[in-house]
């Protein structure tokens, strides 16, 4: 299990460093790299172009403001393309979520929310689960133990909020 995680620029990392993290926690391979769509095109075409090749199953890129990545990535590969839009300083985020969603018939681009880092992270793990049944697993416990943490939370606002009457 190996995924390509492409980023247009380092200052991106943050927001990719958590999906990263989920990643790794499932076992899953990652190779993390900077390669801008405008700034070293043919490096990214020559990257989607050789992807397969170099055992990559799938690729996560994250791109802002234009936000032209995932496209051509996805334009060039024939793998699958989870576009993961960063919030910039211009329009929050929206000018990256439109540049990638809205891609052309025939060159699809899976898309998550802006800044939506673990759930890049989570769809490409689901995707590998097809394939990788022990991945589906750890999803399953996964999903578990989000379900718990959200139980627990609602036992302490269930207590907080008799115990003081309904107040808070």
């Amino acid at each position: 299990m190996k995924i390509a995680i492409i980023m247009g620029s380092d200052s991106d990392y943050p927001v990719v460093e958590k999906g990263i993290k989920i990643l790794k926690d499932f076992g899953v391979e990652v190779e993390i790299r900077v390669i801008s769509a405008h700034r070293t095109p043919f490096k990214a075409m020559d990257f989607a172009k050789n992807a397969e090749k170099n055992n990559f199953e799938l690729i996560i890129s994250a791109a802002g403001k234009a936000a032209h990545l995932p496209g051509i990535l996805a334009g060039v590969s024939i793998l699958p393309v989870i576009g993961l839009p960063i919030k910039s300083s211009t329009l929050d985020g929206m000018d990256s979520l439109l540049s990638i969603v809205q891609m052309p018939k025939g060159v699809p681009v899976a898309t998550v929310a802006i800044n939506g880092g673990e759930n890049a992270a989570l769809l490409a793990i689901e995707m590998l689960s097809i394939k990788y049944p022990e991945l589906r697993e750890r999803l399953k416990a996964y999903r578990e133990m989000m379900s718990k943490n959200v139980e627990e939370k609602d036992r302490k606002i269930v207590k907080l909020s008799t115990e003081d009457g309904g107040t808070k």
